[in-house]
């Protein structure tokens, strides 16, 4: 059937939906970046940079108050809502999620976003302003954690979906054939 606009869903959701696998996902994100932390703050806080790679990749413990690349220092109530926006809009789409790989996506994003947003409520210097932890150190680059690494896979894996056609209830989306073709 066409659809306004010259675009048609060819397929309709198939399976199970996929919202377990999206929890599973955002629970082992989530506990990863947390035991990570936890693991960088005991032993590395207030000690020298570890160096993995030569000076190319190190590992030290910085308290990020802002969003990426230190930008936005000021903003980190504005950085909270963000999350916790992001958190709702994924457990929207999840009521109608039959496609894996968004749920695996999704589930990258919403357990970054719980890693970063859990640094934000509950260290200093205060609820709603909690400094991030960062500590692996690419050099020229930024100092990102796990949290930053699985809501930029998800996001990317969330590009490559779309650009398939791919839809989170499983349908695939794509231009209508041109007539004459």
């Amino acid at each position: 059937m066409a659809a306004a606009g010259g675009a048609t869903a060819v397929e309709k959701p198939k399976g199970p939906r996929r919202v377990g696998v999206l929890l599973v996902v955002a629970v082992l994100a989530f506990l990863i970046d947390l035991a990570s932390k936890l693991l960088v703050v005991a032993k590395l806080e207030n000690h020298a940079a570890i160096k993995v790679i030569g000076d190319i990749v190190t590992l030290q413990v910085i308290r990020n108050s802002g969003a990426a690349f230190g930008m936005g220092q000021a903003l980190t109530v504005v950085f909270t809502m963000i999350a916790s926006a992001v958190i709702v809009v994924i457990w929207r789409i999840a009521r109608r999620l039959y496609s894996l790989p968004w749920a695996i996506a999704l589930g990258l994003l919403l357990g970054g976003a719980l890693g970063n947003l859990t640094d934000r409520l509950f260290r200093a210097p205060g609820v709603f302003r909690g400094h991030v932890v960062d500590f692996i150190s690419v050099q020229h680059f930024a100092v990102f954690n796990l949290a930053d690494s699985a809501i930029v896979c998800g996001g990317i894996l969330v590009v490559l979906l779309s650009f398939r056609g791919s839809n989170p209830d499983g349908t695939v989306h794509q231009q209508a054939e041109k007539s004459g073709k």
